[in-house]
């Protein structure tokens, strides 16, 4: 067991430690992850009292992991004693399913050791009978704020104002369900809806107002059913396309509605089964507890001690079970159990976070090691005091505040991992203790990065579940601490660190952050639907001319029951055909053909069309807006590079590196005893004995190998933790960034492994498993996106059990790695970094710049000082300890090489985009990542041309510059743009029409930290003011938007989830697949329909001006289905370039978003030959048979079938046996069918011919 630290007072409540403003303004955004659980018997004593609510501002603390070394072996009396006892039941009583498992037998933790020492000698002993109140150092507690009360007093429901959620019980206010869905109609909106839709074009109510013009007897030409029939099996197939859409969205909706998680329900102790009783505490139990106090502990301990004594009469405020319950069931309040991997459901406040009990965590200071920190401690204590924001850093470090890491990029787009943390209150209460919580958090917004809130610990159930302003409020009873974004998970996310995660749930289903930035499901329809639309005005203006002229030549003259606008309404209705019905019927047979083409092509293997009414706009595409992570990329890092100074490594060359580094942290074994376990220090002389023979350049490229490779597996954030896969151990990294995880597995992968990693040492092993490197950190500085750089100062071991007693003992070194741009001006003089870092980039390659510095004792006790002190400072804290920083440690660092890591790009992404890019279209990538991060993957992709300038407008406050920015963009529009969230934001506000008109002649833009609800925003605009077709494609829950808003929106299934694949009009299983889908099958499909619709309305008008010439009754139903429909639709197989040559010559796509095939100039084109073939067949017809009825019948009607057979021949381009068939069996059905119409035609003339 450690020894226990001597008690050190603390300083008291008003002291300026104190203030907000103090180190309780801690920033934990950056803290490595906690995978351990807190080493047992760690001695704390808790902090004084203090009167305020604790608010943990996650800003500073990244600037000191530690920022004494004097501070690390402090304890806390029996607090963490209490916490780790706390957590041995919560363990047993979640990961364990014996029905018999024992409850909590100290009433929540506040029976024993969790009672907080008050200082003066006070103590308050308030209790109750039948529940207890947990209480806790006062840094967790205080007082409520009277600005705090203010919104409470507004009504619950009111869905504008703050929620109070009770933790654990049913609400007084009835939330939204957790019901995930995409449908676009219910049961009761599906036939007003489909039919508005329908109806709204005028193709389709031209049809209806002919069809019910049939029930005005003077109007009547033909039996109704002829008329109502076809618009009616029309509107039947389209209804019915979008009634199975519908459904099978809502069957993908089931399936993630259904998804099973973990729920902790609370019931009431009075209820809870006899096999679930509290027992009475044993006395061996006392006796293990008491052994771990102090033996420094002050005199209160012996109160806790009697109070102990006592605890069978205290009762916990609930009993908990863990049940199942499905995604759509959950509720707010509920608190769920989360585990690595695991999609978070619903926005979720944290409570607690702990490692599982199959996790192996890293090991923990030996007892030797720790007297040794201990002393140092004593010597380097200036003032021996702590100060309460020191307590919080400690209990942070120690594992009281819980740590989890959320994965982000299916709702943001951001690759590296967030941590996100348990509030203190909540880490150390005991599971039944939760329902004594309630939670208030803001109304439901779309601000994914905003969240405030606070947590309350009352004295019962009871009072959680009641209205907040009915509440006295009792300084003794209630405790709160204030919430940030630090404490929250939102939906969508997943949980990327080991262990279980307690969360309860504040927002659920449509009023959850992803919910709101995602917009509602539309009908799309595509551009050719539009283009028939208005080629059917033209038409109908067309027949209503020729309706009129038959009625002039006629005369106006009005006789008796035959009026002249009835006259033009019956030829209304009688060249209907012109606008053929049928057009509809075909379009949406041949859409159909074409999904089922899309769905079992070979080379698009998993494809899904879910929107089947657009697939000619995959044609017609002009712009693409792509997401970058899991799109573009794997979000799969892997070091490729490193640069040393005189060589540079990668591939096959790094098994050079591999050689160095054996050789580097070789110990040469002796019979000297203290040789077996002598670690290596960046001092150490280079392996000389092993490295015989070589040269002395090899020699120093060896020493430089060992110090970056050393530098790289000792600078970094990364945590390694070992699991248990099969019954073998598994190591995985743990860290913020995947940059560091990337270089911590090369660093393995050469020779030098992270075996253990906790807040206070490292541990490095060779190959052999070998402990070679062992270090105790001093301090840590966490990268941040404003300073652009990491550092540690470590102090190196020089024996594996003989820890250093104090610093004169073992070497201090400063390692630091950064971006070349901050870098540069802090290492020393170089003559080949910026020609290394430029040629990384142009790679695309992630560059980071390492160096190093030695310290002295002298230097890091200065610097250490001056460090504490500007910590303290109540302004400009962050400014000063940055200049502290600046002055004592970066400056004139040895620069030890340059690293260069590559965000593996998906299959075949570059030649994919190269191709698109040829066929005309541009393309756009919008990503919620960072600006850096952005421009490696736009240059690795080739989005941007080798040698293209890219124009990189970030941080954008100030409308004057961003005039100045619009103008150098107008001057160059070839350059690649690349712009942040934030610049992007104020374009479209003060800028929006001008912005978006340089934006478009740009051949590439790069948006970054991009909201989802910019990304669809962008979308729009492109779509407003181009009036082109847009194509969006991305994979995460934050490309839904986007994808929606598009005219196509393409939906990569994606590893973390479906969301973008369940919102999309296509999905898609890889990138590459999008370049068939738009250069192949949108082709085919935009053909195909385009040659398809004139040859329906060429058919249609054909027929017309033959009985304009001369009206009879035709065979008009026999010759729009039987005789002409199968080699019409037949066109839909045709092709009209072979598929290599369309990937050949991607050029061939720009002719496409013309709208070449059909437009008004082919339309015309159409009409005339309709009009010419028409007079010729039925003039002709009546000069030979010289209009004899059914002669002259038998013949235009043949010569009618033949001609449309011969005109669908002529105009395929690419036979396929069907064509084939379909020709020439519809001849063969026609000649056969003669003989039985008799009753048109005269069938001994036919027999003369």
């Amino acid at each position: 067991m450690p020894s226990t630290p001597p008690y050190r007072p603390t300083e008291p409540p008003d002291s300026p430690t104190h203030d907000s403003d103090s180190d309780l303004d801690l920033d934990i955004q950056e803290l490595d992850p906690i995978s351990s659980e807190p080493a047992r018997g760690s001695q704390h004593e808790p902090p004084a009292p203090e009167p305020r609510t604790a608010r943990i501002a996650l800003r500073n603390l990244r600037m000191g992991g530690l920022r004494r070394a004097s501070k690390r072996g402090r304890g806390y009396g029996d607090l963490g004693a209490d916490r780790d006892d706390s957590n041995d039941h919560a363990r047993g009583l979640l990961d364990e399913h014996d029905d018999a498992r024992q409850p909590w037998s100290d009433g929540g933790g506040n029976g024993e050791d969790g009672v907080p020492l008050l200082g003066g000698g006070q103590r308050s002993h308030v209790r109750r009978a039948s529940r207890s109140s947990l209480r806790l150092p006062s840094f967790m507690t205080g007082s409520k704020k009277p600005d705090d009360e203010a919104p409470d007093e507004q009504e619950e429901d009111d869905p504008s104002t703050s929620r109070h959620v009770a933790v654990g019980s049913s609400q007084a206010t009835k939330f939204p369900t957790n019901m995930v869905s995409n449908a676009k109609y219910t049961a009761l909106t599906f036939l007003p809806i489909t039919l508005y839709n329908e109806f709204s074009f005028f193709f389709n109510m031209y049809f209806l107002l002919v069809a019910l013009s049939q029930a005005i007897p003077a109007l009547r030409i033909g039996y109704l059913s002829t008329y109502i029939a076809p618009l009616a099996f029309v509107l039947c197939i389209t209804m019915g396309k979008e009634a199975y859409d519908d459904i099978e969205r809502r069957r993908r909706d089931t399936e993630a509605n259904s998804e099973e998680y973990k729920v902790l329900s609370f019931g009431d102790p009075e209820s809870r089964p006899a096999t679930l009783r509290p027992r009475k505490p044993l006395r061996s139990d006392n006796l293990r507890r008491n052994s771990r106090r102090g033996q420094g502990s002050r005199h209160d301990l012996s109160d806790i001690q009697e109070e102990d004594s006592h605890g069978e009469d205290v009762q916990p405020s609930s009993y908990v079970q863990e049940t199942s319950r499905k995604s759509k069931d959950l509720k707010v309040g509920d608190v769920l159990k989360l585990a690595k991997g695991q999609r978070v459901p619903a926005d979720v406040v944290i409570l607690q976070c702990y490692s599982s009990d199959g996790i192996t965590v890293t090991p923990s200071k030996e007892p030797a090691e720790e007297e040794a920190l201990l002393a140092l401690d004593e010597t380097d204590d200036p003032k021996g005091k702590q100060p309460a924001a020191e307590a919080i850093k400690h209990e942070a470090e120690t594992g009281s505040v819980g740590e989890a890491f959320i994965r982000t990029d299916q709702l943001d787009g951001e690759t590296d991992w967030k941590l996100r943390l348990a509030s203190p209150l909540t880490q150390n209460l005991a599971p039944e203790e939760f329902v004594r919580l309630r939670v208030t958090g803001g109304k439901p917004d779309r601000k994914v990065n905003e969240f405030i809130g606070t947590a309350e610990l009352l004295p019962t159930r009871q009072d959680a579940t009641t209205h907040h302003s009915m509440v006295p409020h009792d300084e003794q009873h209630t405790q709160s601490v204030a919430l940030s974004i630090d404490n929250t998970a939102w939906c969508n996310t997943v949980i990327a660190s080991q262990g279980t995660t307690l969360a309860v749930i504040m927002y659920t289903g449509p009023q959850t952050r992803s919910a709101l930035s995602t917009a509602p499901s539309r009908s799309k329809t595509g551009l050719l639907e539009y283009e028939i639309n208005s080629l059917t005005k033209i038409l109908c203006a067309l027949t209503l001319a020729l309706s009129i002229i038959l009625v002039a030549l006629e005369g106006f003259e009005n006789t008796e029951g035959n009026v002249w606008y009835i006259k033009i309404m019956r030829f209304l209705v009688l060249f209907s055909t012109i606008v053929p019905i049928s057009l509809r019927v075909n379009l949406d047979l041949g859409k159909s053909a074409y999904s089922r083409f899309i769905q079992r092509d070979p080379g698009i293997p998993g494809a899904v069309v879910r929107t089947s009414t657009i697939p000619e706009d995959l044609g017609r595409i002009e712009y693409l807006l792509s997401d970058k992570t899991g799109t573009l990329t794997q979000n799969d890092m892997e070091m490729k590079k490193i640069h040393v100074g005189t060589v540079s490594y990668a591939n096959e060359a790094m098994e050079e590196v591999v050689s160095y580094v054996k050789q580097g942290f070789h110990i040469q074994p002796t019979t000297d005893p203290a040789s077996q376990t002598a670690l290596i220090t960046p001092s150490s002389t280079y392996s000389a004995t092993v490295n015989v023979g070589a040269t002395r350049t090899r020699r120093e490229i060896g020493s430089r190998v060992r110090d970056v490779v050393l530098a790289l597996a000792l600078c970094h954030n990364v945590t390694p933790t070992v699991d248990t896969e099969d019954g073998r151990e598994v190591t995985s990294y743990q860290a913020s960034s995947p940059d560091e995880i990337a270089i911590v597995k090369w660093t393995e992968s050469v020779g030098l492994k992270l075996a253990a990693r906790d807040r206070k040492s490292m541990t490095l092993e060779s190959t052999d498993g070998r402990v070679v490197v062992r270090v105790r950190i001093l301090e840590v500085f966490p990268f941040t996106s404003d300073g652009k750089r990491m550092g540690i100062i470590v102090h190196f071991h020089e024996n594996l059990h003989a820890a250093p007693a104090d610093l004169n003992s073992g070497e201090i070194w400063f390692y630091q790695k950064g971006a070349d741009t901050v870098m540069g001006s802090i290492v020393a003089a170089n003559d080949w970094l910026d020609e290394e870092t430029a040629n990384m980039a142009r790679e695309g390659l992630r560059t980071l710049v390492v160096g190093r510095k030695k310290l002295s004792v002298k230097q890091y006790r200065e610097f250490s000082a001056k460090h504490q002190e500007a910590s303290l400072a109540i302004t400009g804290r962050d400014t000063g300890m940055q200049s502290v920083v600046a002055r004592y440690l970066e400056n004139d660092l040895e620069l030890l090489g340059v690293t260069g890591v590559e965000d593996k790009l998906q299959k075949d992404v570059k030649p994919s985009l190269e191709l698109l890019r040829n066929a005309g279209i541009k393309i756009w990538m919008l990503t919620g990542d960072k600006v850096e991060t952005a421009r490696c993957v736009a240059v690795s992709s080739k989005l941007v041309a080798r040698g293209q300038y890219i124009y990189t407008v970030a941080k954008l406050n100030r409308k004057d510059s961003a005039q100045d920015h619009l103008d150098f963009l107008r001057s160059k529009t070839d350059a690649c743009l690349l712009i942040d969230g934030e610049s992007l934001h104020l374009l479209l506000t003060h800028f929006r029409m001008e912005f978006i008109s340089i934006a478009v002649l740009l051949p590439t833009v790069v948006a970054c930290r991009c909201s989802p609800t910019q990304k669809a925003e962008i979308a729009k605009l492109i779509k407003e003011y181009t009036k082109k077709r847009v194509c969006c494609i991305g994979d995460g829950g934050n490309d839904v938007s986007m994808i929606q808003a598009a005219d196509v929106g393409v939906g990569i299934v994606g590893k973390e989830g479906r969301q973008a694949s369940l919102a999309a009009d296509f999905s898609i299983e890889q990138f590459y697949h999008l370049v068939k889908l738009l250069v192949w099958h949108g082709r085919n499909s935009y053909k195909r329909s385009a040659k398809l619709a004139q040859f329906v309305i060429h058919r249609g008008l054909i027929i017309a001006v033959c009985q304009t010439m001369y009206s009879i009754d035709w065979l008009l139903v026999g010759y729009a289905t039987v005789y002409t429909a199968a080699p019409v639709l037949s066109l839909v197989l045709d092709k009209d370039v072979d598929e290599n040559l369309a990937n050949l010559y991607p050029e061939l796509y720009k002719e496409l978003t013309s709208g070449r095939s059909l437009s008004y100039r082919t339309f015309f084109v159409w009409v005339f030959v309709s009009i010419y073939q028409g007079g010729m067949i039925q003039g002709l017809s009546q000069i030979l048979t010289e209009v004899d009825g059914p002669k002259m019948v038998a013949v235009s009607y043949t010569v009618l079938v033949l001609n449309e057979l011969i005109m669908v021949a002529i105009e395929i381009t690419t036979w396929h046996p069907i064509m084939i068939i379909s020709i020439l069996g519809t001849f063969v059905v026609f000649v056969g069918s003669i003989p039985f119409l008799g009753g048109y035609f005269d069938l001994e003339f036919i027999i003369t011919w």
